[in-house]
């Protein structure tokens, strides 16, 4: 795992993730995490090593997600640009991301998938969440 720029408030410097996905060493995920004082910008994609770096992937979806105030356990989203492929993936991180960070998040999505099985995709949720809580967590202390 390779990551970049630590802060400490907010800025415009993204904090970069980049490793392969469990059981698909050939599919990265990728991210940036910029912390913008009173809300999160994360932008995520995939890049497959047995494709062409000429390809350009496409925007995806972005979502606003908020936590609930009274509710732990719950949080708002809306779609801002939605692609069919990437939606959901986007829509289920921006929710997951407002509980934990309890704080307004934006999330971009483009990940692409293919070849994998929704139990996998579910395993590259997991791990992504788990690094860029990490990289949350070690921007706040």
């Amino acid at each position: 795992m390779s990551t970049q720029a630590t802060m400490e408030g907010p800025s415009f410097q993204p904090i970069e993730m980049s490793f392969p996905l469990p059981k698909h060493p050939h599919l990265n995920f990728h991210a940036h995490m910029s912390c913008l004082g009173n809300c999160v910008m994360i932008h995520l994609t995939t890049t497959d090593l047995d494709q062409s770096h000429t390809s350009v992937p496409p925007l995806g979806s972005f979502v606003y997600a908020m936590p609930h105030l009274r509710h732990d356990s719950t949080a708002i989203s809306t779609p801002l640009i939605t692609s069919g492929s990437s939606i959901d993936y986007a829509t289920r991180m921006a929710k997951i991301l407002a509980r934990r960070m309890r704080q307004p998040v934006y999330v971009g999505c483009s990940m692409n998938f293919a070849g994998t099985t929704a139990e996998e995709e579910m395993e590259g949720l997991t791990v992504a969440v788990t690094e860029i809580m990490r990289q949350w967590n070690e921007r706040k202390s």
